[in-house]
């Protein structure tokens, strides 16, 4: 896998997931086996940049390299503006978001809805391609309806616009997370472009991801909500396209170790007041993955406690 100069012989991304991919998550999906990580969705309005939730999402100084920056909205301008500042800010790679299905994304004409206006499209990568010195990718999804599935037509204007790799997400916007994804789309438009496809949608499993490589022919796979609290699923499917094995899940002890540095890790970005409420999303898709816990009474008990230190003696020393 290739984008501009960067190279791996790992195919496997970590999806840009808002309020979930910050920095401590991807440094840990990289320890487990994702070759590219991707961050949080950032907002092209200049308004935000000085926010402190934008300003963590854009300060890019403790990544390891490809540093690949996802920024959001609607106007050429700022988006091609945004762009420019996370270059300053040490971004390797820009990635566009037009896949995005939240509704107060796409009510502001961001995300998915951009599919809706081809010409806007094209506008908006050629305006951020220009912009900067740096690879620029996509994030699309199949379209904006059953009926509306114009994921090819975009794919032939990214290309032509200079885009350097293309994810897509198997459903449609007004899919958003339900249903299926279907991967007839991708694989179609995998032999009608030239540049690097990545197949995105319901990839939870080692076989699942060799199953979606195989029918596509995509040059990767990008893994989002399969890697909520179950980060070692990167490693998994590695080793089973590599050797049609894999080693189970981590036992339950080595889980908690996990678990515990994750959770440091993020008290040590957020600070205590956020780093705390920041674990509480994690630790609930941890326990979801742990067969051995009483999930409703172990998440109950953790979501009440309140100082870094409590959270930890919790993980520590109750089980």
């Amino acid at each position: 896998m290739k984008i501009g100069q960067f190279h791996s012989d790992n195919i496997l991304f970590l999806a840009p997931m808002a309020g979930v991919t910050d920095l401590p998550f991807r440094k840990l999906c990289k320890t487990h086996g994702a070759g590219w990580v991707v961050s949080e969705m950032v907002w092209s309005h200049k308004h935000l940049y000085e926010t402190p939730k934008t300003q963590r999402r854009i300060d890019h100084s403790d990544e390891v390299a490809p540093k690949i920056i996802q920024i959001a909205g609607g106007d050429p301008i700022m988006l091609a503006e945004s762009a420019v500042l996370n270059v300053d800010k040490g971004a390797d790679i820009i990635d566009i978001n037009m896949g995005c299905p939240a509704k107060k994304v796409c009510n502001k004409l961001a995300g998915s809805a951009l599919m809706q206006n081809e010409q806007l499209v094209d506008e908006i990568l050629c305006a951020v391609v220009n912009a900067v010195n740096i690879p620029v990718t996509l994030k699309i999804r199949t379209g904006w309806s059953k009926d509306n599935k114009n994921a090819l037509k975009i794919a032939q204007i990214a290309e032509n616009a200079g885009i350097q790799a293309l994810t897509i997400h198997g459903r449609t916007r007004d899919q958003k997370y339900t249903g299926n994804a279907e991967y007839d789309l991708i694989a179609e438009i995998k032999q009608c472009i030239h540049i690097p496809v990545i197949a995105n949608g319901d990839i939870t499993t080692p076989e699942k991801a060799k199953e979606v490589l195989a029918y596509t022919q995509a040059d990767a796979l990008m893994i989002g909500r399969g890697a909520h609290g179950n980060p070692w699923l990167f490693q998994q499917i590695n080793d089973f396209l590599q050797t049609g094995h894999y080693q189970p899940s981590p036992n339950f002890t080595q889980k908690l170790n996990i678990i515990i540095e994750h959770v440091k890790a993020m008290h040590s970005f957020y600070g205590d007041y956020m780093g705390v409420r920041f674990a509480r999303k994690h630790i609930t898709w941890y326990f979801e993955q742990i067969t051995e816990l009483d999930l409703v009474k172990a998440r109950q008990h953790f979501n009440k406690l309140t100082t870094p230190e409590a959270q930890i003696d919790f993980l520590a020393y109750t089980f």
